[in-house]
C-alpha cells in the first residue's frame, strides 16, 4: 500500500481510543480522525480548557462525534494514577492507547517527582500510564499501545543508565534523543510481553511535522532545524504514521512506522527500521527494570 491515508482507516464504531496530548498538534489529528470513523475517544490532556477546545472543535466537524476530557499531567506520577483510576472507572475496557504527548529540548529542569523532564515525561510517564491501564487493554480482542518516538532516537548516545536524570552534565538534544530511544525499546520490550494476549505494541513517528513540540528550542536548535522548515509537512500528515500503526488490520506487534520519503522526513507511512541501539535486548529489560523503581508500576503481563 504506497500511499496510506485517513480513508484507509476502517470503522472505529464502539472502539474506545485514549490519546495524550490531544488538544493539539499531532495529537488532535489523531483523535479527530479516529472521531470520524466513530471511534469514542479520550483526550488526555494537562490542559483541561484547552481539552475541552480540542472536543468542541471535533464535534463540531463531526456529527455524533463521542469526545471526553481526561486531564492528565504527565510530569506527575500523583496525576498519573489520579487520570488511569477516572479511565478505569468510566471505561471496562480500552481498544487504543497511544502514547503521544511529549516535550522536546527543553531547558534543563524536572518533572513533580524529580525526573529530568524530557525523560521523565516522553518515557517515564507513558510507561506508568501504560502500566495502569495495560488491564483495560488484554480483554479487548484486536487492541494495541501505540507509543509516538522520533527520528531523535537515532541520536548518537545509548541510554545512559549511569545518569539518567542528566545531573552531571545536561544536553537538550542528548536528553530528547534519550527519551524517543527510550520510547522505542519500550514498545520493544511491551511488544515482547504480551506476546499470547489480545494485545500488540507498536510505534510511530511524525517526520519533519509542524507542531508545537519545538516551542522551548533555543535559537542555536532552530538555527540548526531552518533548514528542515521549508520541507516540514503538516500535522496531519505527521499524524499519519500513528494513525497506521494504531488501525491498519496488517500491523504486527513491535512494527515501527514513519513518512516512506527521503530521511524519513515527510510522505505517506511505511513500515520503518529504528536503530540497531533500539533492539539492544538487554538494554531494553534494563531499562524496563529502571522504569518499574522509579515510577513503582508493575505490569501484571510477561
Amino acid at each position: 500500500m504506497s500511499k496510506w491515508t485517513t480513508a484507509h482507516i476502517p470503522d472505529q464504531s464502539g472502539r474506545i481510543a485514549v490519546i495524550t496530548g490531544a488538544n493539539t498538534g499531532l495529537g488532535y489529528e489523531t483523535a479527530a480522525a479516529l472521531a470520524v470513523k466513530g471511534a469514542r475517544v479520550v483526550l488526555a490532556v494537562r490542559n483541561v480548557e484547552k481539552g475541552k477546545a480540542a472536543a468542541e472543535r471535533i464535534t463540531a466537524a463531526t456529527a455524533g462525534a463521542d469526545v471526553t476530557v481526561q486531564e492528565l499531567d504527565l510530569t506527575s506520577l500523583q496525576s498519573i494514577r489520579e487520570a488511569a483510576e477516572q479511565i478505569r472507572a468510566a471505561h471496562d475496557r480500552i481498544d487504543l492507547l497511544i502514547n503521544n504527548a511529549g516535550v522536546m529540548v527543553t531547558p534543563k529542569s524536572t518533572t513533580k517527582d524529580g525526573f529530568e523532564l524530557q525523560f521523565g515525561t516522553n518515557h517515564l510517564g507513558h510507561f506508568a500510564l501504560t502500566g495502569l491501564l495495560i488491564e483495560r487493554l488484554l480483554p479487548a480482542s484486536g487492541s494495541r499501545v501505540v507509543t509516538v518516538s522520533s527520528n531523535g532516537h537515532k541520536y548518537p548516545a545509548p541510554i545512559r543508565f549511569d545518569d539518567l536524570q542528566w545531573e552531571r552534565s545536561y544536553s537538550r538534544m542528548g536528553a530528547y534523543g534519550q527519551s524517543k530511544l527510550a520510547n522505542l525499546m519500550f514498545t520493544y520490550e511491551l511488544q515482547r510481553r504480551l506476546a499470547g494476549t489480545n494485545t500488540i505494541a507498536a510505534a510511530a513517528h511524525p517526520g519533519a511535522s509542524r507542531s508545537e513540540l519545538g516551542r522551548n528550542a533555543p535559537l542555536p536548535i532552530m538555527v540548526l532545524f531552518a533548514p528542515f522548515m521549508p520541507i516540514q509537512q503538516s500535522a496531519a500528515m505527521g499524524a499519519l504514521p500513528t494513525l497506521r500503526a494504531a488501525t491498519d488490520p496488517g500491523v504486527l506487534g513491535g512494527q515501527f512506522f514513519g513518512p516512506s520519503g527521503i530521511g524519513e522526513l515527510r510522505g505517506h507511512p511505511k513500515v520503518v527500521v529504528s536503530n540497531d541501539r533500539s533492539h539492544d535486548v538487554d538494554a531494553q529489560r534494563r531499562l524496563w527494570a529502571v522504569s518499574e523503581e522509579l515510577t513503582g508500576v508493575t505490569y501484571p503481563i510477561g
